[in-house]
């Protein structure tokens, strides 16, 4: 039985319903499958409800249209096969005061139709079906309601974490069961969580074979090329992109395509409520161009199987999953993707492409979302089961790594780009400046706590928390140009070396010293250090007469033996900071000092001697 086009309701288990000890329901036919659901009650006498129905429903009656005359095995037979095609959930037959007994072949036709067929006692009214049904469904969205908000506030905090886009993607897949990833412009995964689809399982979903995990890690791929807007088109256009909207909240449009899974529903149709995806398109018009298979009523969708108006009825496989209204779809045309045979590509980026995408491939619930405006990034999520509420989730998680990776917009791309080009023309730093933000500056070395190096995600978090889009990701550090009015602070999880305020021409000192405060931010484990600019005695002497006097004092030690002896002085001699500070061993230092020391003729106890070097290497 084809699961039917509902409206936006919190679906009720048929189970719970028959769960409720003071109802008296029984099923005594029709397949006892835990996931069969209902979206509403609704009651009806006419011999044929199919026109009054909207689907989901548990249809309940008396038997009053029963004729008395009728032949009761095809009458039965047409009345379920009525119900099934107008989508109906289930079947409740009422005993007394018409019938003392549920008609033996209602019980065969249920059976040989697929439909759950409940007894509804004496005892037990219509009305207080209906009302425990509404009961459920308001249990139902309150629960739905408290799990969206409890996994809004963790991905919240998890964006504010050190490495936020993987606690981001880590929350999502903890809150959905399943497996979240980032994939970059290029397609590559940029970064994942929870369990991947792609590794080898004993067996796949619900029994699936061992290759299913694989086949849906690899469609779950070609979703995220489906909403990456920078996809090329293919030649033959065989993806038509058709939006929808959902009745209680706006959606993006864009549901993937992949062999059999997706039916294009007219813009402004009401959506289901449930996460299933969408309805199988056997049949496409000539010409690669998709005909509608519903039609929205005035207060619902017509289910799968009915003409679509205006225009012919199109078929529909019965089986196949239902529309949701959290996204649209897009249908494919032409032969089906299969194995040897790659699925089409996407359409390219429009207004109205799509931004998200849903599928179900090897029992594994599929989704895509397209982050930010056209930078490319897309995320990806798969789970075995989709409950209400993961879209919303999902969404959530989107829009806060959007915000992550989209580039920081204090300054336009192509005045960046500007400046760029002109540099690389020869242009000096200084003429560009005022492209990039203004004249005085700020360069900030940053270097995460955990021992991992930092990604370039995580790096342009960093650069959006600072307020700059200028970011460089150099080894184990990063690098950030900071315009001086933005006063960096503190970041959860960087330890921060910040230069002196410097004009263009002095870019590259600022960098040396945003280094420095760097190696004794790290010394010292504090969180942020500034390289200290305040005027001292040495600005006493001219500034070409202490470089010279630097360059000779200094003249016998390498670059790595200075450093060295820099930042010992700077920590005040001490071996295990200093070790710390340079990445080295603690007797490294030790015997780089003592080289130092012979090198210079010099006793580095002395504070006169420390003194001097520390004027000197300051003028370096």
């Amino acid at each position: 039985m084809s699961d039917p086009a509902v409206p936006p309701t919190p679906p009720v288990p048929l189970a719970a319903l028959l769960a409720r000890e003071d109802l008296g329901l029984r099923q005594i036919a029709g397949p006892a499958e835990a996931g069969t659901v209902i979206h509403w009650a609704h009651t009806s006498e006419m011999a044929d409800p199919y026109p009054y129905l909207l689907g989901g429903e548990l249809l309940l009656t008396a038997g009053v249209h029963i004729p008395e005359a009728a032949d009761p095995g095809p009458y039965f037979d047409d009345y379920v096969a009525r119900v099934v095609a107008a989508g109906g959930a289930a079947l409740g037959f009422g005993l007394a005061p018409v019938h003392d007994t549920v008609p033996r072949a209602l019980v065969a036709a249920c059976d040989a139709h697929g439909l759950p067929l409940l007894e509804v006692p004496p005892r037990t009214t219509f009305s207080g079906v209906a009302r425990a049904v509404w009961q459920l469904m308001a249990r139902a969205r309150h629960a739905e309601l408290r799990r969206v908000t409890e996994a809004q506030q963790s991905l919240a905090a998890a964006a504010s974490r050190p490495d936020p886009v993987p606690s981001v993607l880590r929350q999502l897949a903890q809150r959905v069961g399943g497996w979240a990833v980032l994939f970059g412009p290029d397609g590559a995964e940029v970064a994942a969580a929870g369990r991947d689809p792609g590794e080898p399982q004993p067996t796949g979903p619900a029994g699936a074979p061992r290759g299913a995990d694989q086949e849906a890690r690899q469609a779950l791929s070609r979703l995220a090329r489906i909403v990456r807007p920078t996809t090329p088109a293919p030649p033959d256009g065989s993806i038509q992109p058709v939006g929808r909207a959902s009745a209680d909240e706006p959606v993006p449009p864009g549901r993937a395509a992949s062999p059999g899974s997706s039916v294009p529903v007219r813009p402004g149709a009401p959506a289901p409520h449930d996460d299933s995806a969408s309805t199988s398109l056997d049949h496409a018009a000539p010409g690669g161009s998709i005909q509608p298979a519903g039609r929205a009523s005035a207060d619902g969708p017509v289910p799968p199987g009915r003409a679509a108006s205006p225009g012919p009825p199109v078929p529909v496989r019965p089986g196949a999953p239902a529309p949701h209204g959290d996204s649209a779809a897009a249908a494919p045309t032409g032969p089906a993707p299969g194995p040897g045979r790659p699925a089409p590509a996407a359409a390219p980026a429009s207004p109205g492409a799509p931004t998200s995408a849903t599928d179900t491939v090897a029992g594994v619930h599929l989704a895509a979302y397209s982050l930010g405006a056209g930078r490319g990034f897309v995320l990806g999520v798969a789970a075995p089961r989709r409950e209400p509420g993961d879209h919303t989730i999902a969404s959530v998680a989107a829009v806060l790594l959007s915000l992550l990776t989209g580039e920081h917009q204090s300054a336009s791309g192509a005045a960046r780009s500007s400046a760029l080009v002109r540099m690389l023309l020869g242009a000096a730093a200084e003429d560009v400046a005022p492209l990039l933000g203004g004249d005085r500056w700020l360069v900030v070395h940053a270097r995460p706590d955990a021992p991992a190096a930092p990604d370039p995600v995580a790096a342009s978090a960093l650069g959006a928390a600072l307020g700059s889009p200028l970011v460089d990701v150099a080894r184990d550090v990063v690098r950030v140009l900071l315009p001086a009015e933005r006063e960096p602070a503190p970041q959860s999880g960087w330890t921060l070396g910040v230069s002196a305020v410097a004009g263009p021409a002095e870019w590259a000192v600022a960098d040396a010293q945003a280094g420095r405060a760097l190696a004794r931010a790290r010394a010292t484990r504090a969180g942020l250090v500034r390289y200290g600019a305040r005027p001292a005695l040495a600005d006493l002497v001219a500034e070409e007469d202490a470089a010279a006097h630097a360059r000779a004092l200094l003249a016998p030690l390498s670059p790595a033996l200075a450093e060295t002896l820099r930042t010992w002085l700077s920590l005040h001699g001490s071996w295990d900071r200093t070790a710390v500070a340079l990445d080295v061993h603690r007797n490294t230092v030790r015997q780089r000092i003592a080289k130092c020391a012979a090198l210079l003729g010099a006793d580095l106890d002395d504070p006169d001697v420390r003194m001097e070097l520390w004027f000197a290497l300051r003028r370096a």
